[in-house]
């Protein structure tokens, strides 16, 4: 009985944070919290940019006409939005967001030597490479897709 106590109050493997480590993580979770600061900075600033984009469009349409129709600034105006609302959402905000809930529960657990921080700090972690890895995933595949359909066109163009 006692072994088995014994066994569940060691670190698995025999791993401990020491102060090197701890120091470490510690700087990693300050800079992971600027880069998720300055990653919210840029969200906002893609979406003010898409809606700047959309009102001077659609401001231009208006004093100079259109050559392309006369909804051309609303239609395209609504893709611009909308790619803008996917960039700044979809890439930018969620990696941003698993960025700093990693970065507080790091500065948590190491100040005050939580284990379910530290924890919710790896998952935090964890969740961001992953999502970060089915983005590169995707964007490998539309790379492939395009490469495809490019030599597609060669061919047919010949």
């Amino acid at each position: 009985m006692e072994e088995q106590n014994q066994t569940q109050d060691s670190p698995l493997f025999g791993l401990t944070i020491d102060p090197t480590i701890k120091s470490q993580l510690y700087e990693a979770a300050r800079w992971g919290k600027f880069l998720a600061i300055v990653g919210f900075i840029m969200c906002g600033l893609i979406l003010l940019g898409g809606i700047t984009i959309v009102t001077t469009l659609g401001s231009v349409e208006r004093t100079y006409g259109s050559d392309m129709g006369p909804s051309f600034g609303r239609t395209f105006g609504s893709a611009f939005i909308l790619v803008y609302i996917i960039i700044a959402a979809i890439i930018y905000f969620f990696p941003c967001l698993f960025l700093l809930r990693f970065s507080n529960k790091m500065k948590t657990a190491l100040a005050a030597d939580n284990q379910a921080d530290l924890t919710l700090s790896f998952q935090n972690l964890k969740i961001l490479f992953r999502y970060l890895g089915i983005l590169t995933i995707i964007v490998l595949g539309i790379y492939l897709l395009a490469i495809i359909f490019t030599g597609i066109g060669m061919q047919m163009s010949r």
